[in-house]
């Protein structure tokens, strides 16, 4: 009913000024005194103010003076203010962004050596400490390398003994010594501590297995470890990854790459988690723009403590470039564009309002900045502004009361 009222409110509007300009006395020229040629008689401001018979471009802080026909013009046809405000907002680069693993916290946990699978201890999406056993291999160079080294430690002891008794000369004794650490050597790059060959030499029927570990805790993302197989050295056994952070891979246009700084606050909205913001930092910004699509990569880093963010999610990222505390903020609604410049209509009375150029700043969560034009407090027009627009515009469509 509102924009059927406006509708007619316009016409009106337009109608009204239309039957003046054919009148004598509507003809500002006719006017012999200095007053009557310097207001506009139809409208009741002064001529130079008018917006309808003075229309022009707005800088911002530059105002024109708009008259609706009548008191309840506005109420009719459905207009109401809110008073500027002022608040927070923050500046931002918006892209969108897809989500990856840390790679920092990635690993690959493979074979060292050929053999067989004899246990598999883990499985995807199990949870693993740092240096926990997630497998055990059994193969014959393990049990010979762990031999020698058993062997090689026994014979050190022999040597030690016959050097204190004074039977074997020195000689014998540093052989021993250079036999053992080469032995242990080759049993530690398999993974076994001197602790552990001491282990084993105190129980030599036990077979003995090479434990795979985890690096560091995590969850197990990939599996490709089957009891019972026979692994290659170097084959891959699972990939482990630690998701209390996660990366967001950002695709930002190149033409605001020169607002972006590492440590800047990145927020992220994932489609998939609606009403949560995750907020993280930018840690890395691309060397290179891609030739075809012209944006470049970024990462931000986010906490990930309860493991709702996943690997491959989309996003929208805002990277904050800058916060503004105090702005004088509106509703978007109360932006109106006149020859591709924003302006704003401030109420004076029932029936007048100032189109005011205005110079807009960041826009967030429903708000708009002012950067200049507009003071805190001043009531904007937020509803039906596009019919205070029209009867501003009214000239421009040929109902003006501008002189020929």
């Amino acid at each position: 009913m509102k924009h059927i009222l406006s509708v007619l409110l316009i016409a009106g509007l337009l109608t009204g000024c239309q039957k003046h300009s054919d009148h004598d006395d509507h003809d500002h020229s006719a006017h012999a005194g200095q007053d009557d040629a310097e207001m506009c008689r139809e409208h009741n401001v002064p001529e130079a103010e008018c917006g309808i018979c003075s229309p022009g471009k707005l800088a911002p802080g530059e105002s024109l003076k708009v008259r609706l026909p009548a008191a309840d013009s506005a109420r009719v046809a459905g207009i109401a203010t809110v008073p500027a405000t002022t608040g927070t907002i923050s500046d931002a680069v918006e892209c969108y962004a897809e989500l990856a693993f840390n790679q920092n916290k990635l690993a690959q946990i493979v074979a060292p050596v050929a053999g067989i699978l004899r246990e598999v201890n883990v499985d995807l999406g199990s949870p693993v400490a740092e240096r926990q056993t997630v497998a055990k291999i059994w193969s014959a160079q393990i049990a010979e390398t762990v031999a020698k080294a058993v062997l090689s430690h026994q014979t050190l002891e022999r040597e030690r003994k016959l050097r204190a008794d004074g039977i074997a000369p020195a000689k014998d004794l540093e052989e021993a010594e250079a036999a053992h650490r080469a032995a242990c050597q080759q049993a530690r790059m398999l993974g076994f501590s001197e602790a552990d060959v001491d282990a084993m030499g105190a129980a030599p029927d036990t077979e003995v297995y090479l434990e795979v570990r985890a690096p560091f805790a995590g969850e197990i993302i990939a599996r490709e470890a089957v009891r019972g197989s026979l692994v290659e050295a170097g084959k891959p056994l699972f990939t482990v990854a630690d998701r209390s952070t996660m990366w967001a891979m950002l695709n930002v246009p190149e033409t605001a790459l020169s607002r972006l700084q590492l440590g800047q606050t990145v927020e992220l909205q994932v489609d998939s988690l609606p009403g949560r913001t995750f907020t993280g930092t930018l840690t890395w910004i691309a060397a290179e723009v891609d030739e075809r699509s012209r944006l470049a990569r970024a990462r931000a880093e986010f906490a990930n403590p309860d493991g709702v963010l996943r690997a491959r999610m989309f996003a929208r990222a805002r990277v904050l470039t800058r916060n503004a505390t105090g702005a004088v903020v509106v509703p978007p609604s109360a932006i109106q564009q006149v020859e591709d410049s924003p302006i704003v209509f401030v109420k004076l009375a029932d029936d007048l309002y100032e189109a005011r150029g205005v110079r807009l700043g960041a826009k967030y969560n429903g708000q708009v900045e002012i950067l200049a034009g507009l003071k805190p407090g001043e009531p904007v027009v937020v509803e039906q502004s596009f019919t205070v627009k029209s009867q501003f515009l009214a000239s421009r469509l040929g109902a003006g009361c501008a002189h020929e």
